[in-house]
This record gives structure tokens, C-alpha cells and sequence, in this order.
């Protein structure tokens, strides 16, 4: 009884599991967040023959993806892969691997696929001949229901597949690796203070001819503009318009490109920038082969136009520019004037002559100074191709051309100088030079402007050339003393200016002041010399009238006192003749005229006598005749005199008077009064 029970036990579990088995493989449950890819472990019409997809309902991985909810399967037929959604972060890039379809030709190495439909019908993409392997295109941002039997997606988090052996994960991973490498899974951005371009190299497509080395840019022509690719983001149409492999003449300027970077690469490089002052001579290493725009009489070379091969008869102008310089090569000519200097201590910054040394003369005069230079240049941008396309840069025209033709020009010259002249001719020499090196420089597309000569120098050691120098500099030294002393002098006489200019500002004040004091004092002058002429003129009117009155006042009493003193006069005359008259009869009653002044004289030399208390008798006498015996003249003969006029007198001796002579107007007044008395 027992075992009977245990064996329908059993039974009846196993049968019970088997419904539940049954009833879990009829029904099942998919998310909402996941798809379900159906493998079909057996079919009627057997396993699939060619490809990996069943597209034919054969046993195999089905094409159609189940989306979320409940689904009956028959069971013991399916199995079901429950798989995540396919989801692509914002600003991401997702590359896509095909497991199934048609195999890559040996010239192709991504899959060209362009009615996939973003991978999500697999039927249609396998009917409509899409190939295996790494898909051209790309999933952008986005959630995405895939058939991750037939798609594997990678993407920078992660991988999604469905795993059929444990040797495809590592696989896969390899393919991340590459593309993460290529930083394939952000997409380009070109920002602008970077300044720099995108050079594009395409890594599937028609391999580029022979002869050339960078691949056309396509599309410039408008049967092909529908086809155009938008800057390698559209494998597709970058190869439908002809587009080759390689390294691509077109770049990436600033922007974002969602590029795939299993198609193409990017090599970021600087902008060419053409200063100001400077073009840009474009030496193009691919494009046809232009023609000679220079003429047949021009042997240096050949220009061509733009985009041909060559030297480009059309320089860049300052700026910058999106050159791709492995098509080409841009050449910096300047255009502003710049100096080559051939001195060992100096360089430009152009660094044209850094190469450069003095030149090494001899003199007339056998010595050997080494004399330095610098030469002003100037390049018309016109024709810098021509200087390009002749020379190849600038420094090979300076090294190998001005260099030998400057030198032995000065060579030349100083073979017919001694140092002296040389040194003093400096100026002329300069000036000469410049004028008839302009010449060879024009036949090298060269504009020479300046020629500036330097002082020479001792080129050989134990050269006596310092010591003319230092003489030379001894002279011009006592020259400069002799215009320093004069400067100082007339600094001195300006400042004694200056001095004098500053005192008379400081009394400028009172000099003002004076000045208008003078005027005043002028003006007031004026107008008192004035008004003196005024009054003189009043008083010279008053005197004359004074005058003439007084004039005839006098002549009136010249007149009164004329007829007065005539009365006057005779009146006196008769007094003074009657006096006369009178005392001429006392001194003839008295004894005589010489009696009387006799005795006048006497009693005066008494009277003086007498006041002097002189003695009568002399206790000294002295005598001589005339004076000659030291006595004086006179004395004797008064004293004798006097003593002969009283000895007369005592002797009875008469003296006689001269006759005194008479007044005839007195005689005449006596005459009247004598007449008067008669009558």
C-alpha cells in the first residue's frame, strides 16, 4: 500500500510540475524597460541554412522583438532572452555591429547600410542587402528597441549583446577600446579661442590615385550638391559623390560633428595666421597641374592659379585661415621693411641673418677692419610668389644670394679707401652704396631702401686699428669740449637773460606803476607848461601895456625933469659961479692961489703929522738922488717940494701957477651974469 502511494505521489507532482512548466513556457511576462528576442529552438521546416537570423520562421534567433507584456508561446519551441533597452546618454555617440547580413567586399570596411532604420527592423535590414560587421552609421541621443542578437551597440558605459559565447565579450571590448582611443564616442567641438581646424582622415572608400596625396574636396559641384555629406557626418553620401580615402583637403572648422570615428579621424591643427605686415605664399602640394602664368622670358619657376599645384600666384593677406597644411605649405614673406644685419652680436627677429658676420675688408691702406652692416629691405607683396618660387624662403635669398653680392660689393669698396677716408666717408659711402646696390636688388623682385653703415673694427688680432680709432676719438672729443664750452657760454648769456627777464617781471609791477607816474607827471607838465604859456603870454600882454604906459609917463617925466634940472641946473651954475667968482677974489685978496694951497697943504701934513705921533726930525735919514741911494723918489720931492714952497714963501719969490683952464659953459653963465649985472 505504501509503495503504491508513493508512486502516484510522485506522479502526480511530476505532473502538476510539468502543467506549471507548461503553463510558464505558454505564458510569458516581458518589461516595459526590456524587449524580448526570441530564439526558436525547433520549427517543422528545420534550422536556418545560410546567415544567423531565421527570417523564415526556422529555428533560430527570430528577426521580430517582443515589447513589454504578457505573450503565449507554444511551448517546448521558444526560448525567450529578456534584454535592456538601448539607451544613448545626451552628447554621446553609439556605434553599431552587425552580426548578420552580407559579407563586406575586400574595398570596404564598414557596412553600408542606408534603410536600416536605426537597426530596429532587422528583417527589413537583412532583406534589403545589409551587411555585417561595424555600420557606417551612427545612433545619436536617444532609448533605442534592439534586436541585440543581431546588433551589438557600443557605447561608452557599456556593451549591449547578447552573449552566444564567453569570447565575444572581450571582442567587443577591444572594439570600445579603439573607438574610445579616437575619443569616438563624443563628438568633435571645435570651439573658437582654440583657433585651430579639423584635418579628416576617411578610412573607407576608394583608395586615392596615383600622384596624389590628399583627397579632393567634393562637392563643390551643383549635380552633386543633393549628395553633399555635411562635413563627414553622412558616410553614405560622402562616398555616393565620389569622395576617396585618405587624408581629406577639407577640414572641420569651428562647430560639432557627430563623425564616426570607425569612418573617419580627426587631427586637430593650428589655424595658419598671417600677421599684419606679412603675406602668405601658398606652395600646394595637391590639385592639377597649373599653368605658367610668368611668361617664357621668366626661367626661376612657375606660377599657377589658385588650387593648382605649385606655387600660387595669389598670396594669403593677413588674416586666418582653415589651410590644410598637409596639402600645402604657407610661407610668411614680410611686406613691412625689415633689416639684415651682418654683425655676429645681433639678430633680427625674423632671424633672417642669423647667420651673418661683418664683412672683412682691406684698406688702401693694407689694413684689415671688419665693418659692419644693416640693410633695410622691403618685398612688395605682389611679388612674393615670384621670391618664393626663385628662392624657396627668405633666409636661403639672404644666405645665398645678399649675402656674397653685399659683401663683395664692400670689398670693392674698401680696397679704393684708407681707413681714414673710410671711416670719414662714411656718409657718402652709405648714400653711394644705396644707390647703386637698389639696382641689383630689383632684379632679384627686392626693393632695397637703406644702406647703414657701421663703425669698423679690428678684424684681425694686433691690429693698429684702435689706435687711429682712439686718435680720431681724442680729436672729436676736444672738438665736442670746444662746442661744449660754446653751448655753455650762450647757456650762460641765457641765463643771464632769463635772470634780467625774471628781475623785470618781479618790478614789472613798478615799472607799471613808474611808467604811468611818468605819463601822469607828463601830461601834467603839458598842461602846466601850458597854462605858463597861458600866463606869459596874460603877462607879456600886461608889460607891454605896463610898458608903453610907463613909456609915456616917462617920457612926460623926462620931459618935467628936463625943464627942472634945466632950471635947476642954471640956477646951480649962477650959485656955483658966484661961489667961484667970490672964492676967486678971497684967495686974490689972501695973497694969491699958490699962497693958499701953500698953507692948505701945510696945515694937512700938520694935522697927518700930528695923528701918526711920527716924529719931525728922522732918527735915520737916508738921502739919495732919484731913488738911487735907497731913499724913495717921491718923498724927497715932496718934502722938498714943501720946503721950497715955504722957503719961497719966507724969500719974498713969487710962484706962478699954470693958467687954469676954464669951463666955456661956465664962462658962458658968467658972461650972462656979468651982462645981468651991467644992465
Amino acid at each position: 500500500m505504501t509503495p503504491v502511494l508513493s508512486t502516484s505521489l510522485v506522479v502526480g507532482i511530476v505532473l502538476i510540475l510539468f502543467a506549471l512548466t507548461v503553463l510558464l513556457m505558454t505564458f510569458r511576462y516581458i518589461p516595459n524597460d526590456r524587449v524580448g528576442i526570441v530564439e526558436k529552438l525547433w520549427s517543422p521546416s528545420g534550422s536556418v541554412t545560410s546567415g544567423f537570423i531565421a527570417l523564415n520562421g526556422e529555428a533560430g534567433f527570430q528577426p521580430e522583438l517582443l515589447r513589454g507584456g504578457w505573450h503565449i508561446f507554444v511551448p517546448f519551441q521558444y526560448r525567450l532572452h529578456k534584454m535592456p533597452l538601448v539607451t544613448i546618454p545626451q552628447g554621446k555617440i553609439g556605434y553599431v555591429f552587425a552580426r548578420d547580413g552580407q559579407p563586406l567586399p575586400p574595398t570596404q570596411t564598414l557596412a553600408s547600410n542606408v534603410t536600416a532604420n536605426d537597426f530596429q527592423d532587422v528583417s527589413a535590414f537583412l532583406k534589403s542587402g545589409g551587411q555585417r560587421g561595424p555600420q557606417r552609421k551612427i545612433l545619436r541621443e536617444g532609448t533605442y528597441a534592439l534586436n541585440t542578437a543581431q546588433f551589438v551597440v557600443i557605447t561608452s558605459e557599456r556593451v549591449y549583446f547578447l552573449a552566444l559565447d564567453g569570447s565575444e565579450a572581450q571582442t567587443f571590448r577591444q572594439m570600445a577600446d579603439v573607438i574610445g582611443e579616437r575619443d569616438g564616442f563624443e563628438p568633435v567641438v571645435i570651439k573658437d579661442a582654440q583657433d585651430v581646424i579639423g584635418v579628416v582622415t576617411v578610412h573607407d572608400g576608394p583608395s586615392l590615385p596615383d600622384g596624389q596625396i590628399i583627397a579632393p574636396t567634393i562637392g563643390d559641384d551643383s549635380t552633386v550638391q543633393a549628395l553633399y555629406h555635411n562635413n563627414f557626418q553622412d558616410p553614405e553620401k560622402f562616398l555616393q559623390a565620389g569622395g576617396l580615402r585618405g587624408r581629406q583637403l577639407q577640414t572641420l572648422v569651428e562647430g560639432t560633428y557627430y563623425v564616426n570615428r570607425l569612418f573617419a579621424t580627426i587631427e586637430m591643427i593650428p589655424k595658419t595666421v598671417i600677421e599684419v605686415g606679412n603675406v602668405g605664399v601658398v606652395v600646394s602640394y595637391t590639385g592639377e597641374l597649373g599653368i605658367d602664368l610668368t611668361g617664357e622670358q621668366y626661367k626661376h619657376g612657375e606660377l599657377v592659379k589658385k588650387h593648382s599645384r605649385g606655387v600660387w600666384n595669389e598670396p594669403l593677406l593677413p588674416g586666418k585661415y582653415a589651410f590644410n597644411t598637409y596639402a600645402g605649405k604657407v610661407m610668411a614673406v614680410p611686406t613691412t621693411n625689415f633689416i639684415l644685419k651682418w654683425n655676429r652680436q645681433e639678430t633680427g627677429s625674423h632671424r633672417y641673418d642669423e647667420n651673418l658676420s661683418e664683412v672683412l675688408l682691406i684698406t688702401k691702406d693694407a689694413f684689415e677692419p671688419s665693418l659692419p652692416l644693416s640693410v633695410v629691405v622691403h618685398i612688395d607683396y605682389r611679388k612674393a610668389p615670384l621670391v618664393i618660387q626663385r628662392f624657396g624662403d627668405i633666409k636661403r635669398l639672404v644666405e645665398q644670394t645678399l649675402d656674397p653680392m653685399v659683401s663683395a660689393y664692400f670689398k670693392n669698396v674698401g680696397q679704393t679707401r684708407t681707413l681714414i677716408q673710410l671711416i670719414q666717408d662714411r656718409s657718402a659711402i652709405q648714400q653711394l652704396s644705396g644707390e647703386q646696390m637698389k639696382e641689383k636688388f630689383a632684379e632679384y623682385n627686392l626693393e632695397l631702401q637703406e644702406v647703414l653703415i657701421g663703425t669698423p673694427t679690428a678684424g684681425v688680432p694686433g691690429s693698429q686699428i684702435e689706435t687711429i680709432l682712439t686718435q680720431l676719438r681724442s680729436r672729436q672729443i676736444a672738438e665736442e669740449q670746444v662746442e661744449t664750452y660754446t653751448r655753455q657760454e650762450k647757456a650762460a648769456m641765457k641765463e643771464k637773460e632769463l635772470r634780467e627777464a625774471e628781475s623785470r617781471a618781479k618790478q614789472q609791477t613798478f615799472i607799471t606803476e613808474s611808467e604811468l607816474s611818468i605819463n601822469i607827471q607828463t601830461n601834467q607838465g603839458k598842461a602846466e607848461y601850458e597854462r605858463s604859456r597861458q600866463e606869459a603870454a596874460r603877462i607879456q600882454t600886461l608889460a607891454t601895456a605896463e610898458a608903453e604906459k610907463i613909456r609915456i609917463l616917462g617920457e612926460g617925466e623926462a620931459k618935467r625933469i628936463q625943464a627942472i634940472a634945466g632950471a635947476d641946473a642954471e640956477r646951480t651954475a649962477r650959485v656955483g659961479i658966484a661961489q667961484a667968482m667970490a672964492i676967486e677974489e678971497q684967495v686974490r685978496a689972501y695973497g694969491g692961489p699958490r699962497l693958499q694951497l701953500t698953507q692948505q697943504v701945510m696945515n694937512r701934513f700938520a694935522e697927518a703929522i700930528q695923528a701918526s705921533q711920527v716924529d719931525v726930525v728922522p732918527k735915520i735919514l737916508i738921502s739919495g738922488q732919484n731913488g738911487k741911494d735907497g731913499g724913495s723918489p717921491m718923498t724927497g720931492n715932496v718934502m722938498e717940494a714943501l720946503l721950497t714952497m715955504m722957503l719961497s714963501d719966507r724969500m719974498g719969490g713969487e710962484f706962478v701957477s699954470p693958467p687954469t683952464p676954464r669951463n666955456p659953459a661956465a664962462d658962458a653963465i658968467r658972461k650972462r651974469i656979468d651982462d645981468d649985472m651991467k644992465r
